[in-house]
């Protein structure tokens, strides 16, 4: 499907170029899709079907919610037979790149009348009625996060729920055209968010040349961030939106241009890109006024003029979706490119294939020899998700500090953090757990990872985990601990012999973390410490990775004792000395 006819540009600027695709590229684009396949990237067409499925019903349900709200306000029959109501999705299924197993991110959009407390209130009740018995798991309320949302499974699809208001709608007809900008008149900001995921989704697919080439090459681009590990706002790179609009800025570059040549030309690209000029699909819209909304602007805003990779969305108010991005980021992103570019190229060559492209990260296994730990820990499973998750947002403030040290060359956080649980038969075990030993860890709880701002179940399943708790409760000599890990690799410069972090992470503590709300000094505990590589738990690496060993040191010959390292320590209890972070050099 074509966004545009011949002759009609789409970006800020005329292609660079209308070729063609050669027989060889189109044979490249086959084995790309072909790899993407063997790596699982596409759904099965029943899986299809079923989110297909999930979604009608879901447009069902949503009408007949706002006619209940509708009827509990006394408005009369007509009117609440024409206040009608509409699903949207955006993310990933929107773009048409959604994987097995992924969520669809979803908006349930309302007329005026309708809040986001009724949404809270009456939503899951209308939900839970009118679906099939049996189909709805995992049903979580979360109204009090940034992006208030309601995350359930609905006949094994996974499904975000945000709610959208309209305020001058009185009623919502399944044609209105979502990219309006009227339709932020009236709201708050936390509303206008909201709305914007599906605005800036749909707004991106009327800006690409050809939607199926740019669907095959965002594919290829997600799945070689993903395994690369530099996907994620939350830590510092981009999140799934700002790699869409790069692919679909190369693919404005190159209209005519099959998805092989878009991936190479990606590499290209961005390899070169003068940052901190933006990346944009559009102009940027100033002339539009709706209160007090904010579009991006370094002429004018201090803030804007600190983004450091400046990529924008297209949907008014045009926004920065890389803020979070930080110099340590930025370079770990830069150098993933200049990587994935040599291999682009040598594919196109015939000297590679575009597996190669997509092999796992080496953050654990080579990258760095020193890492910092940092450890979230509670005594239950109630109290470790929302403050894993509150830490897990917190974890590039870490990074900024780190970076203005004058002995870290790079700051690079992982962007997965790594549930535990421990089962601890005394007080003194607790607090070896709570500290980052594994002396205790329950091996029969695999350890999950988190991402994506949502600290995940640590067990198989929420139910696994209530069993386990069930069976701790009932001996009152077991205390389960919980923990999450996050790990950020350490780069020194040359000739750095000691580091000293503890009043930094000090400083982190007080000013990120303690700051935090709900935070109870009784059931929230973060400990802060480092890791050499060859210490590392065994849990991150898979089958077939090589754990790093430490060098054996040759014995002193002068009979002298030798000298204790800091990082030799990292297998035991830290003890309240190892707590602020020290790496020794050697």
């Amino acid at each position: 499907m074509a966004a545009s006819g011949a002759g009609q540009q789409t970006g800020v600027t005329g292609p660079l170029s209308l070729a063609l695709p050669t027989d060889a590229e189109r044979q490249a684009t086959e084995a790309l899709v072909d790899e993407l396949k063997r790596q699982n990237n596409y759904e099965s067409a029943t899986e299809t079907s079923k989110r297909s499925a999930v979604l009608n019903s879901l447009q069902q349900i949503t009408e007949e919610f706002v006619r209940h709200v509708g009827k509990a306000q006394g408005l009369s029959d007509n009117i609440v037979k024409s206040l009608g109501g509409k699903i949207v999705t955006f993310g990933s299924y929107k773009l048409g790149v959604i994987g097995p197993g992924s969520d669809i991110d979803t908006l349930v959009v309302c007329p005026s009348n309708i809040t986001i407390e009724d949404f809270f209130s009456t939503f899951p009740e209308i939900l839970q009625k009118m679906a099939p018995p049996g189909s709805i798991a995992e049903l979580t309320l979360k109204p009090d996060a940034f992006a208030p949302i309601i995350t359930l499974k609905y006949n094994g699809v996974d499904l975000d729920l945000l709610f959208g208001r309209i305020a001058i709608h009185n009623q919502i007809k399944k044609d209105l055209v979502m990219t309006t900008p009227d339709l932020l008149r009236g709201l708050t900001d936390q509303e206008v968010r909201q709305l914007n995921g599906v605005r800036v989704a749909e707004e991106m697919l009327s800006l690409v040349p050809e939607q199926g080439v740019f669907r095959a090459a965002l594919r290829a681009i997600k799945l070689w961030s993903s395994r690369r590990g530099i996907a994620g706002n939350i830590y510092g790179f981009p999140g799934g939106v700002v790699w869409a609009i790069l692919v679909a800025r190369v693919c404005q570059f190159y209209p005519k241009a099959v998805a092989s040549t878009i991936v190479v030309k990606f590499f290209q690209i961005m390899k070169i890109w003068q940052w901190p000029m933006p990346v944009m699909l559009k102009p940027i819209d100033y002339a539009t006024r709706i209160g007090n909304l904010k579009v991006w602007n370094p002429k004018i805003y201090p803030g804007d003029r600190n983004h450091i990779m400046p990529i924008i969305t297209p949907a008014y108010p045009s926004m920065c979706a890389t803020h979070n991005v930080m110099r340590s980021t930025k370079e770990v992103i830069y150098k993933e490119v200049e990587r994935g570019g040599n291999i682009a190229e040598q594919i196109i060559a015939g000297k590679a294939q575009w597996k190669d492209l997509f092999t796992k990260h080496t953050f654990f296994t080579a990258d760095y020899k020193y890492y910092l730990s940092v450890i979230t820990a509670s005594t239950s499973e109630e109290a470790q998700l929302p403050w894993s998750g509150y830490i897990e947002s917190r974890v590039r403030h870490l990074v900024k500090l780190l970076e203005d040290h004058p002995s870290i060359a790079l700051a690079h956080p992982f962007n997965k953090g790594f549930a535990r649980v421990h089962r601890c038969h005394n007080e003194a075990e607790v607090e070896k757990a709570k500290g980052g030993s594994l002396e205790h860890q329950a091996k029969d709880i695999a350890t999950a990872t988190t991402g994506h701002g949502l600290a995940a179940v640590v067990a198989s399943s929420k139910s696994d985990l209530g069993n386990i708790e069930q069976k701790a409760n009932s001996d009152s000599t077991i205390t389960m601990v919980y923990t999450t890990t996050h790990y950020i690799g350490l780069e020194l410069f040359p000739g750095v012999k000691s580091l000293d972090l503890e009043l930094l992470v000090q400083r982190f503590r007080n000013e990120q973390c303690y700051i935090w709300d709900k935070y109870d000094q009784q059931a929230n505990a973060i400990t802060i410490i480092h890791t050499r590589n060859s210490d590392l738990p065994d849990d991150l690496f898979e089958d077939g990775e090589v754990k790093p060993s430490r060098k054996a040191k040759k014995k002193p010959t002068n009979g002298a004792a030798k000298k204790r390292s800091a990082t030799e320590d990292s297998n035991q209890a830290p003890a309240k000395r190892q707590q602020t972070s020290v790496v020794t050099a050697g």
